[in-house]
């Protein structure tokens, strides 16, 4: 259970409050709600690319890390195509380090031609290490683009190509910061020790002057139900042939999603999983296979990938993954399994509530979802699911008409070398 206190400043910047005095230490975690799926398409990976331009400096700041440091704390940030979160962990004495550094950056950047091209190197660089030069690094690229016809997620975080980081000027970027990276489109989640009153007093002299933004309404296109299978065959240089199948879920704060989140448990949540355990250890019939969901806030994907071990050809592959899937549409899978299942989500769930940081974090998040109070409701939500639930959401989701099929094959007579 997370205690915590809520606020809404003047400027409309939310604030999550929870005191812990079982540790010296505070976090700062502070979420935009911004991520890739508010891009424009001939704009994309710009969300990315400001997870890199806030390090850049601000207004009064020129170096955001040093500060941070010398105060005895440690920050990060992180990307999706929802939202993009930074964070801070700092002795709690030194709390008003953190919240003069973001509150600075979220006032201004320091916007200037060499910080954009220093930073735009930066994200380029990645994309080319991260996509073009790895292995099945421009899965979710083919992936992502069979899947949604209409809506945003039909591009990965990192963006669509190269080309549209590269391109963007200093006022494409000033405009996305002032339209995004405003109070009344953010979320301040603090967690430590610390005292509420204190620290919203705090929290009103540094953030309490920003003025709001005219953040725009969010209407993006609902992608439409998906009547026939989309398939895409692409041939690159990896290592072995590999297959994906991913079907449209449903959103994170849909009453499904956490019967859909333990389906994929069901069939690829680590070595005693169904898939695993089955196809990989037993029959020996894939070198690796998985399942795994999205979580998007919007309508996603479950995902089913595997690579087919030597003999074994995609089309057989491809077979005894869908025979695995049709057992879960016909038969109840055992209460015991399912418990066991809740069990390992619950004690996740509990071990994501020991650090201060992820519990700023989750705080944040479940904040954007609906309401922060939903943090201590995922236990219960959880215990909820029936059998039958399982075997409903199954026979809902694994469809023909409802998958896109990516196909990986190995060009013949190439030899790859895979970084380790």
């Amino acid at each position: 259970m997370i205690d915590f206190t809520k606020y809404i400043l003047g400027n409309g910047l939310r604030l999550i409050v929870h005191e812990d005095d079982s540790t010296p230490m505070v976090a700062v975690n502070i979420l935009y709600n911004v991520g890739s799926r508010d891009e424009s398409p001939d704009k994309t990976g710009f969300a990315h690319l400001f997870e890199h331009l806030m390090f850049g400096g601000s207004a009064n700041i020129p170096d955001f890390d040093g500060p941070i440091q010398m105060a005895g704390g440690e920050n990060n940030a992180f990307t999706n195509s929802d939202i993009t979160n930074f964070y801070d962990v700092l002795p709690a004495d030194n709390l008003e380090v953190a919240l003069w550094l973001e509150s600075d950056r979220m006032l201004q950047l320091d916007f200037s031609e060499k910080s954009l091209e220093v930073q735009r190197k930066v994200v380029v660089e990645e994309f080319k290490e991260t996509c073009l030069n790895q292995p099945y690094g421009e899965v979710w690229h083919h992936l992502s683009k069979l899947a949604f016809q209409v809506h945003p997620y039909q591009w990965p975080t990192i963006g669509k190509t190269p080309k549209h980081v590269e391109d963007a000027t200093l006022q494409d970027v000033k405009d996305f910061f002032y339209k995004y990276y405003r109070p009344n489109n953010a979320i301040l989640a603090i967690a430590g020790n610390v005292k509420k009153e204190d620290v919203l007093a705090k929290v009103e002299k540094w953030f309490g002057g920003i003025p709001a933004g005219d953040v725009p309404e969010r209407k993006l296109p609902a992608e439409p139900p998906q009547k026939e299978l989309h398939e895409y065959t692409h041939e690159a240089k990896v290592p072995v042939d590999s297959l994906y199948l991913a079907f449209h879920s449903c959103a994170r704060a849909d009453d499904d999603f956490h019967a859909i989140d333990l389906l994929s448990d069901v069939l690829g949540n680590g070595p005693s999983s169904r898939l695993y355990r089955r196809l990989l250890k037993e029959q020996q019939l894939f070198s690796h296979i998985d399942c795994y969901i999205s979580g998007s806030l919007d309508p996603g994907l479950i995902v089913v990938e595997g690579k087919p071990s030597k003999g074994v050809s995609l089309e057989e592959a491809e077979a005894i993954i869908w025979k695995e899937l049709e057992l879960l549409k016909t038969e109840n899978i055992p209460a015991r399994e399912l418990q066991k299942l809740k069990n390992k989500s619950e004690s996740a769930l509990v071990f994501s509530e020991v650090n201060v940081l992820n519990k700023a974090i989750n705080l944040a998040f479940f904040e954007v979802v609906g309401d922060a109070a939903r943090v201590n409701e995922e236990g219960e939500r959880y215990q909820k699911v029936t059998v039958e639930d399982i075997r409903r959401v199954a026979r809902e989701i694994f469809t023909k008409e409802n998958c896109s099929k990516l196909v990986y094959k190995a060009k013949k007579g190439e030899k790859v070398l895979v970084k380790g």
